[in-house]
C-alpha cells in the first residue's frame, strides 16, 4: 500500500517535470500520515482524500518551478505556512534549501516541528510569529533569497508581510487561486513603496485539477523603509 501511494505521488509531480525518487515519495506519503491523523484533533486542512492532498497541496506547492529554479535558491521563508504548505514538500524535494517556516498559531508549529523530527529534516525551521514581529530589524529582515507564501490575502497585504522578508536581489513569490491582473495592478504602487518591482506572473490549470492558479514574481530591488510592515493588523485593514 505505502509503495503504491508513493507510486502516484512520484506519477503526479513528473507531471511538473520535476524528476522525484521513491525516497522522496516516502517522505511525501509519511507527511500525509501524520497531516490526516492530526487533522482529526486539529484543523490543518480541507482537504483530507489522498489524491487531492497530493495534487492541491503537494503538487501546488511544486508549481513554483514553473517560474523559479530553486537549485539558484540557498535559503527561503514561507509566511503564513499553516500545516506546511509550501514549504515542507519544497524541503523534501530540495533538501539543499534553508527553510523558515512561519505562523501565527502554535498548535500549528508544534505539529510542523513533529513533522520535521519524524521525517529527519535538518536545515528547516519553525517559528511561532505573526509576520509584522519577525521582519523587524535584527530579526529576520532581509535575511532570505526568497520569500513563498500561499495565505490568502491580497498582494498588497502580503507585499508588506512578505517583501521585508526578502533581500535586495532576491524575490517573493505568492501563490493566488483565479486571474490576478486586476490584483497585481491595484499592488504596483505598494510593491514600490515597499522595495520592490513587479515581475512576471503564470497562470495555468494545476495538474490533476480544475483548478486556476497563477504564480506571482517580485523582486527586490531596494531596501524595505523601516516603517514596513506596519503594526499588527494594520496591513490587513489599510492595505498601502
Amino acid at each position: 500500500m505505502r509503495e503504491e501511494k508513493a507510486s502516484y505521488i512520484v506519477q503526479q509531480i513528473e507531471k511538473l517535470g520535476i524528476e522525484i525518487d521513491l525516497s522522496g515519495a516516502y517522505l511525501l506519503y509519511d507527511f500525509y500520515e501524520m497531516l490526516i491523523q492530526r487533522n482529526e484533533v486539529m484543523n490543518l486542512t480541507a482537504i483530507t482524500k489522498f489524491e487531492d492532498v497530493v495534487s492541491k497541496h503537494f503538487v501546488d506547492s511544486l508549481s513554483i518551478t514553473y517560474v523559479k529554479n530553486l537549485m539558484d535558491v540557498d535559503n527561503l521563508i514561507d509566511i503564513g505556512t499553516g500545516a506546511g504548505f509550501p514549504g515542507i514538500p519544497l524541503k523534501i524535494m530540495f533538501p539543499h534549501l534553508k527553510v523558515t517556516l512561519l505562523d501565527s498559531l502554535r498548535k500549528r508549529v508544534d505539529f510542523l516541528n513533529y513533522v520535521m523530527e519524524k521525517l529527519g529534516l535538518t536545515g528547516i525551521e519553525a517559528i511561532h510569529g505573526r509576520a509584522e514581529d519577525y521582519a523587524k530589524p535584527g530579526c529576520k529582515r532581509e535575511q532570505y533569497d526568497l520569500c513563498v507564501s500561499r495565505a490568502v490575502a491580497n498582494l498588497s497585504t502580503l507585499s508588506e508581510y512578505c517583501l521585508p522578508y526578502v533581500k535586495i536581489g532576491g524575490e517573493f513569490i505568492s501563490y493566488k487561486s483565479g486571474e490576478v491582473d486586476a490584483e497585481i495592478d491595484a499592488a504596483k504602487s505598494a510593491v514600490f513603496l515597499l522595495g520592490g518591482k513587479m515581475g512576471e506572473y503564470k497562470s495555468f490549470v494545476l495538474p490533476g485539477t480544475d483548478m486556476q492558479r497563477s504564480l506571482v514574481c517580485i523582486q527586490k530591488v531596494e531596501g524595505c523603509p523601516k516603517k514596513y510592515p506596519r503594526k499588527a493588523g494594520t496591513a490587513a485593514k489599510n492595505p498601502l
